[in-house]
């Protein structure tokens, strides 16, 4: 599929129904690229076009489940969540001494409460003060003009590929780390904390309450990097490096399999 049809690396002027299709095109993703979204006031967040309120409460893994799964556009406040532990990621709660305890951890998911307050300092979060809402919505309705991330789900071996295509300008070694559970954290929280792409294992809650499968890694990354990640894996492609990976044998010589990819 051609890319021609890349607009600009302008967030607000990307044709996203394009964009998700060579994303598609290249990796044959299963689950749907979604965007996710902070809003400073309600009345700007429930301005939002067909934006579903939850009637529930829920953790935040579970209402990006229900874009990235269900398809739908949802927003929620701090009131719509279980807890802290999921507020504090995306800036609707404060950072404050008894989230930093880690003391619902504390024995559950760490020896003690002293590893766990190690977990919570560790995580990426987002500053609170600043923020009344969140939406998420699937990239493709447009709703959110533009996200502040795009969430991707995919396979390690589509996973790799995504890198490959990011990295193959500008290229970079990208690090990235793992607080464990909590590892929101490590995706979006660190993806709006620091607007740069980030990498992570989804954690048991992801899996648990929010559909994530048992072999999905998530990239959360902020649209401006779309792109050239696209232009990267047409690139790719065309160099016979593409999704699915064929396989080559453990047992062939490998010389002439290297002598075309290397």
């Amino acid at each position: 599929m051609s890319t021609s049809k890349i607009i600009s690396s302008d967030a607000s002027q990307l044709d996203w129904p394009t964009l998700v299709a060579q994303l598609n095109n290249f990796l044959r993703l299963r689950t749907t690229p979604i965007g996710m979204k902070m809003f400073e006031s309600l009345e700007e967040m429930e301005s939002i076009p067909k934006l579903r309120r939850p009637n529930a409460i829920h953790t935040t893994d579970q209402i990006v489940g229900q874009a990235s799964r269900n398809g739908w556009t949802v927003g929620i406040t701090m009131d719509d969540l279980v807890g802290a532990q999921c507020g504090t990621v995306i800036g609707l709660h404060a950072r404050d001494e008894a989230w930093l305890s880690g003391d619902r951890m504390a024995g559950v998911w760490y020896a003690d409460q002293e590893e766990a307050s190690k977990h919570q300092h560790a995580m990426d979060v987002v500053p609170f003060g600043r923020y009344a809402g969140m939406v998420v919505s699937p990239l493709v309705s447009g709703r959110l003009n533009p996200p502040d991330i795009c969430l991707i789900y995919a396979t390690p071996a589509q996973m790799i590929l995504f890198i490959n295509g990011l990295q193959w300008t500008g290229y970079k070694k990208l690090e990235w780390g793992c607080v464990g559970e909590s590892s929101c954290a490590d995706s979006w929280g660190r993806a709006l904390s620091k607007d740069e792409p980030s990498l992570s294992i989804p954690c048991f809650a992801e899996r648990r309450y929010g559909g994530v499968m048992e072999d999905e890694l998530l990239m959360a990354i902020p649209p401006r990097f779309i792109p050239g990640v696209i232009d990267g894996l047409a690139h790719l492609s065309r160099n016979g490096l593409r999704y699915p990976i064929a396989g080559y044998g453990i047992n062939n010589d490998v010389r002439a399999g290297m002598g075309v990819s290397y």
